[in-house]
């Protein structure tokens, strides 16, 4: 009997081995022939941090701030702005993280106040604040039902996998 450093079958044992007849395609390819078509388009993931988050609103109500500036001249354009702010909540709190769903409610109030800030003194943007609340608030409130709606869809379809697994056992 002859002695190999490596540790293969024996001859005998090649024989009896299965012999792939078809090359193997990757799970996700369609075959040209059967391609289906592509599904509609949906938003990206939800991938900004709490910090991203922030960051998105701030400079998207700066750059509305200045673009109300220019449309409204000195006094700007108010229902330009706060109609821009709640598309803002709504577009951040949608693009946030499920880990840091907290973030977008409270980011978008400081990033309504810091736009008016980049484009007015001090006690412009109080007034401007004082006069504007309402956009603050519904925007505000928007993101807090988009966030609310969110972490509830994520709790029902959390408890719905761990009904699942269990009664799989």
């Amino acid at each position: 009997m002859e002695h190999t450093t490596h540790t293969t079958r024996h001859p005998e044992h090649y024989a009896t081995a299965p012999v792939r007849t078809t090359v193997p395609r990757p799970a996700g390819r369609v075959p040209a022939a059967g391609r289906q078509p592509r599904p509609a388009r949906r938003l990206p993931r939800a991938r900004l941090t709490g910090l991203g988050c922030g960051a998105l609103a701030v400079a998207s109500m700066v750059a509305a701030a200045w673009l109300c500036k220019l449309i409204g001249g000195a006094d700007g354009a108010p229902t330009y702005y706060g109609a821009l702010f709640v598309a803002t909540s709504a577009a951040v709190s949608l693009w946030v993280r499920p880990a840091d769903l907290v973030c977008a409610p409270v980011a978008a109030p400081i990033a309504f106040a810091v736009g008016l800030l980049s484009t007015n003194g001090l006690l412009e943007t109080v007034t401007t604040l004082a006069l504007s609340a309402p956009w603050v608030f519904a925007g505000t409130m928007t993101a807090c039902a988009v966030t609310l709606s969110r972490s509830c869809h994520r709790l029902v379809r959390r408890r719905a996998e761990r009904r699942a697994a269990t009664r799989g056992r």
